[in-house]
């Protein structure tokens, strides 16, 4: 994002968004998503505007700038800094739910009855399953691979049993 600039221009003080990273601590996509959907927000929550530009760096008025944080912070809060306007997750796609679930669940249950006939993984299972049932073959790749996770812990809970 390169070195937090603040200087002045026009008798003001002006911020780049290092800066404004600096300040907020939130990553540098958010302050752009900020700045991009400001006209998306209640008019005392907006990012302000650009006061102007250096080579190819925005400055923004910082008593502006403080103004917005001061809101945003009272207002919004600061416990998803740095996510960039991404939903909140556990990152491991479609395992915390949604749509895309129910298909996932599936494509596992048909990797887990192929490995308990096979009697375990064997190398070129997810490319069998493409072929068998359609796809994408990273898709099969991660149900075989939850699968294999399935399998193995049932192998192991059956060695354990007495």
């Amino acid at each position: 994002m390169g070195e937090p600039v603040r200087r002045v221009h026009e008798g003001r003080w002006v911020v780049s968004r290092a800066w404004i990273v600096e300040l907020t601590g939130a990553s540098g996509e958010t302050v752009a998503r900020w700045y991009r959907q400001r006209l998306q927000e209640p008019e005392g929550r907006r990012h302000p505007e650009v006061a102007c530009t250096m080579g190819r760096t925005y400055y923004f008025d910082q008593q502006a700038v403080e103004s917005f944080w001061a809101v945003w912070q009272e207002e919004v809060g600061v416990g998803l800094l740095g996510a960039a306007g991404r939903r909140a997750g556990d990152g491991r796609g479609a395992n915390g739910g949604g749509p895309g679930r129910e298909q996932r669940d599936q494509a596992v249950a048909l990797a887990l009855a192929a490995l308990r006939e096979a009697g375990g993984y064997r190398r070129g299972l997810a490319a069998q399953l493409v072929r068998e049932h359609g796809g994408v073959a990273r898709s099969w790749q991660r149900a075989v691979g939850e699968a294999r996770a399935i399998f193995e812990s049932e192998e192991a809970g059956r060695d354990a049993a007495p």
